[in-house]
């Protein structure tokens, strides 16, 4: 009997053992790959895959894998990468017409616009990449940079901020001495020399690393470092912070750098490189979690110390000579749906901003009004009730001051628009945030003719403005304080026909385009 029970004892424990045994086998795997760590718009996922091989791989082998999907366009890829073919890329842009001074032919044009704005400028400036600072062995420094050091990439970087010479100045090219930024490599002093031609505040790096110095001693393991940043980091030097047009030139070029350093991960430093005792007004501030999920670190911060990063690069700037998009010169007649459209999809997914579907026989219409001195629309009232009287037409007046308005607001406002109308202003980059199906309608130029229309061909959207001079009235010929009469010092009205003619056909516009009825369809269904 008592052997019974020990054999009953033994078979239970038998089975329990085995369920154990079977529950272990059974647990969910641990995916491969963080999933949550790749935070794109849907659309950019097989591009990303396809320029990040490893990732696609790990995909493929992690059955909890989310992009598998995005697995089967692996083709797909931006432009600048090696071996992509031409027929794959995200986008190409369209031309009308040739414009002889630029090119001789549509192919040309639309080539040359492609390297001007769209991923072939990419293309152009890892094109230029050029290590001036070689290490030797593994875990050396290096420091590889563009054309001018526009752009440039550095690892194990020393930056010793003990004596820092801060002043009224931002961007004092005197701030850094030899020995206080370099690394342990091997430098070519007479590349370095050959790069400084654009040295200027926001167009070059070559101020702050004309003094890069080849150390003979390794920063980190030799113990020089009171900080090591482990996290990788960029550098930027920003345009002002209280203008939406200039400081969104920061925002673009830290994108494109992204995709010079083919990496896009929040887990980063950004770091302001500003040599004053100054803090940064930043009406934008919100736009910065597109980028990084901790806040800004001014380069005040680290003095005293010798900081030493692992892992660095200094971003491209927003005021370079055949820059983006300060005062680019662009070939006429062409535009793309390309890099400032993906810019504008990655910056709305990283802040969630949610985008409504068209409305069916409605077409959503933004007027954004002025509470300055300046360009205001005088007859704006009777404008708006015209609006109204057009049953298509749904209405909404904003005026995106930021202390009534939240900058995420305005964005979500923006992004919801199909028709957005507004004086010539700063308030205008928030074309970069229509659907592509919109239509950006500057009211009056002010005779500042390209900077909004080259900014929506950038973006690839419709431009429209005021045409007929004899029906828009300007208050008095305007008062700059210091040139005398000018055309953005006064304020206007507009002839309310004239008006309508012009948002009507921004409307057929809207509603024959394919984008906009797709959409539509997709909401109905």
């Amino acid at each position: 009997m008592l052997l019974l029970v020990a054999l009953g004892i033994i078979s239970s424990f038998a089975v329990v053992t085995t369920e154990k045994a079977e529950k272990i086998n059974h647990k969910v795997p641990a995916p491969l790959l963080n999933h949550s760590r790749i935070s794109l718009p849907p659309e950019h996922v097989p591009y990303f895959l396809y320029n990040n091989k490893r990732v696609a791989k790990q995909c493929r082998l992690d059955r909890l894998c989310p992009f598998k999907d995005a697995l089967q366009d692996l083709p797909a890829c931006w432009g600048y990468e090696k071996n992509c073919d031409p027929g794959k890329r995200f986008s190409y842009p369209v031309c009308t017409k040739a414009d002889s001074a630029w090119a001789r032919s549509l192919e040309a044009a639309q080539e040359l616009f492609w390297k001007q704005a769209d991923f072939g400028y990419v293309k152009e400036r890892l094109s230029e990449l050029k290590t001036l600072c070689k290490a030797s062995k593994p875990g050396d420094s290096s420091l590889r940079c563009s054309s001018h050091t526009r752009f440039c990439k550095a690892t194990n970087l020393y930056l010793d901020l003990r004596k820092p010479r801060r002043s009224h100045e931002r961007y004092r090219e005197d701030f850094i001495q030899t020995g206080e930024i370099g690394g342990c490599c091997r430098l070519n002093k007479r590349s370095l020399a050959a790069e400084g031609e654009h040295k200027s505040p926001l167009q070059s790096w070559y101020a702050e690393l004309q003094t890069y110095t080849e150390l003979d001693f390794h920063p980190i393991q030799d113990g020089h470092c009171d900080v090591v940043i482990e996290k990788p980091s960029v550098f930027m030097k920003l345009d002002a912070g209280v203008n939406m047009y200039h400081h969104f030139c920061d925002f673009v070029n830290l994108y494109i750098s992204q995709h010079i350093n083919n990496s896009f991960s929040s887990d980063i430093n950004i770091i302001m490189w500003d040599t004053s005792f100054y803090g940064y007004g930043d009406l934008f501030g919100e736009t910065w979690r597109a980028f990084s999920e901790d806040d800004i670190i001014h380069l005040k911060t680290y003095d005293s110390k010798r900081v030493c990063f692992k892992d660095a690069f200094f971003s491209l700037l927003p005021r370079m000579r055949y820059g983006l998009f300060y005062n680019t010169p662009l070939i006429s007649d062409c535009y793309s749906e390309g890099m400032f459209r993906a810019f504008s999809q990655h910056v709305l997914h990283r802040l969630n901003i949610p985008r409504d579907a068209p409305k069916e026989g409605r077409v959503r219409v933004t007027l954004l009004a002025r509470s300055t001195e300046y360009r205001r629309i005088l007859n704006q009232v009777e404008l708006v009730n015209a609006l109204k009287t057009v049953p298509l037409l749904e209405v909404n007046v904003v005026d995106y001051k930021y202390k009534d308005v939240p900058f995420l607001v305005q964005l979500r406002i923006t992004s919801n628009s199909d028709i957005f109308i507004g004086m010539h202003g700063a308030g205008l980059t928030h074309l970069l945030f229509l659907p592509d199906w919109a239509v950006i309608f500057e009211l009056y130029n002010c005779q500042d003719e390209s900077c909004y229309r080259d900014l929506a061909r950038l973006r690839g959207i419709r431009y429209v403005t005021w045409q007929k001079m004899d029906k828009v009235h300007p208050q008095d010929k305007g008062h700059h304080p210091t040139l005398g009469d000018h055309p953005k010092f006064t304020n206007y009205s507009f002839d309310v026909g004239e008006f309508m003619r012009l948002v009507l056909e921004a409307a057929e516009y809207v509603t024959h385009h394919p984008k906009w009825q797709r959409r539509t369809l997709h909401d109905e269904l």
